[in-house]
């Protein structure tokens, strides 16, 4: 055990914001930097080190996060950068997107502030990428077996990763002209900075893995064809189709999904751009869907000088505190303010789009909304309630419906589809083509970055025991398993 008192004596400390005035003013990641290192040891000292951890169950990886929080506590930070290897590909990368629903199975937060498990998870593979305790581990030998994986982000990379490590020869291919997937380009750079990106593809490369660019699967290469050119495949192209809003005016210039908008900031902020032809620059901005990918296109919209910004949500807001039908050690749904929401903008809750309004040139001018109130399930709208606001740039952020199934890829492969839209697998993370697999959102739907590592990884186990008879890989989850809520 790390501090056996420590729960009592230290209070809860997260990571400290640099100031709104200066981060909107950049593209860098909005924490200061080194703010965490000297008080993460007596963070990691409020773990109490429980007899049954919950924390474990909270998180699909498994992660071992009393004992590294232990290493954390004793500054021995190679041993905690070898513990949180064990269960997790890439730590920096859950350490600054995950909501952390480790946190909310914390056995302290049932009556105390939980512990910061994931500032001490970044703490310690930064601290490990600077001690250079982050290297290359190629296999020993090589299995002569080649596998194709689909997609480059987090389950693709995940997967990647663990079968070249098993001895496999990997290629990933990816549509954009970047390794990374929604990481390289739906999250913002200001919280995650792509250079945690680039040293992981490179620390691939140096194992052995292999990238192409700018190669779809479904378009530029037949899928029928690629089957036959890798002895295993697994398909980790996420859930990209957005979800669309199908009310009048949805074609005026200037109403656009999130992901259409945000890579193209990324863009910019890769060099390839220098003005992004979707900007909120001297715009009414109003972002509607009131989740983590809305946020996004918040903060984006006020690094690009927007004259302002709100945000609509359907659902009613949040509590503060946890319902009673979201108990511990379940992930509540609770009022959330990120780093976007404090640099400014309105957060409208309980209204609905009814239709959009422009001007002679067929741009968006007005958003024309109704507050609803929920009636068996479904939206009702309030008579007298209906008004309009500003809005000259809007983002659709409403989440996502399923893998990409117009390039072919499904129909291509004759790929079986689960009653959701996602592509079936059965228990080792199979389609129904032998030898192809399916991994991340692609099988599960739209999910959090932790869940598709975690899948990434139990893929790579089902691929590698169709390759070789039997694997050590590890299998964090299955298919079927669902995240602690209610």
């Amino acid at each position: 055990m790390a501090d056996p008192k420590g729960f009592l004596t230290t209070g809860r400390e997260v990571a400290k914001t640099r100031p709104v005035e200066e981060r909107v003013r950049d593209w860098n990641e909005v924490y200061v930097p080194g703010s965490l290192l000297p008080i993460i040891s007596k963070q990691a000292g409020r773990c109490m080190d429980c007899g049954i951890p919950f924390c474990h169950n909270g998180c699909p990886l498994g992660n071992l996060i009393p004992e590294w929080n232990d290493y954390a506590y004793r500054e021995d930070w190679t041993a905690a950068s070898e513990r949180l290897h064990a269960t997790n590909n890439f730590p920096e990368f859950t350490g600054r997107l995950c909501p952390a629903p480790c946190e909310s199975a914390c056995v302290l937060g049932i009556n105390q502030p939980p512990v910061t498990i994931k500032n001490v998870e970044v703490t310690i593979i930064d601290k490990a990428w600077d001690n250079g305790d982050v290297t290359p581990q190629p296999p020993e030998r090589l299995s002569g077996k080649t596998v194709a994986v689909i997609g480059s982000g987090p389950a693709g990379l995940a997967a990647a990763q663990q079968l070249t490590r098993a001895g496999h020869t990997v290629a990933v291919y990816e549509r954009a002209d970047r390794i990374g997937g929604l990481l390289r380009y739906g999250i913002p750079e200001f919280k995650m900075e792509k250079r945690h990106i680039n040293r992981r593809i490179e620390q691939m490369r140096a194992e052995g893995t292999k990238f192409r660019t700018e190669v779809e699967i479904g378009r530029d290469i037949d899928a029928a064809k690629l089957r036959k050119r890798y002895d295993a495949v697994v398909i980790a192209a996420g859930a990209t189709t957005s979800r669309d809003l199908k009310v009048p005016g949805r074609e005026l210039n200037g109403v656009h999904f999130a992901m259409e908008y945000l890579p193209l900031a990324n863009k910019v902020q890769e060099g390839d751009l220098t003005v992004s032809p979707i900007t909120a620059e001297g715009k009414h901005v109003v972002v509607i869907g009131g989740g983590d990918t809305g946020a996004d296109c918040v903060g984006t919209a006020h690094r690009q000088g927007a004259k302002s910004v709100t945000q609509l949500e359907i659902m009613g807001k949040p509590g503060d505190e946890r319902n009673p039908n979201q108990p511990w050690p379940t992930f509540p749904m609770l009022y959330k303010v990120t780093s976007a929401h404090e640099e400014g903008g309105e957060r409208l809750y309980s209204v609905s789009t009814t239709h959009f309004e422009g001007d002679e040139e067929g741009n968006v001018q007005w958003l024309h909304l109704v507050e609803v109130e929920f009636k068996d399930g479904r939206p009702e709208p309030k008579p007298g309630t209906e008004r309009k606001i500003p809005a000259q740039l809007v983002t659709l952020a409403m989440g996502f419906t399923g893998t990409d199934q117009e390039n072919g890829l499904v129909s291509q492969f004759g790929l079986e589809l689960d009653a959701r839209g996602n592509i079936a697998r059965d228990a080792d993370f199979a389609t129904n083509v032998p030898g192809v697999y399916v991994a991340g959102d692609a099988g599960r739907g739209q999910s959090l970055i932790v869940w598709a590592i975690a899948e990434g990884r139990s893929a790579a186990r089902g691929v590698d025991r169709y390759l070789a008879g039997a694997s050590a890989l590890p299998a964090p989850v299955k298919p079927t398993d669902r995240a602690l809520t209610v």
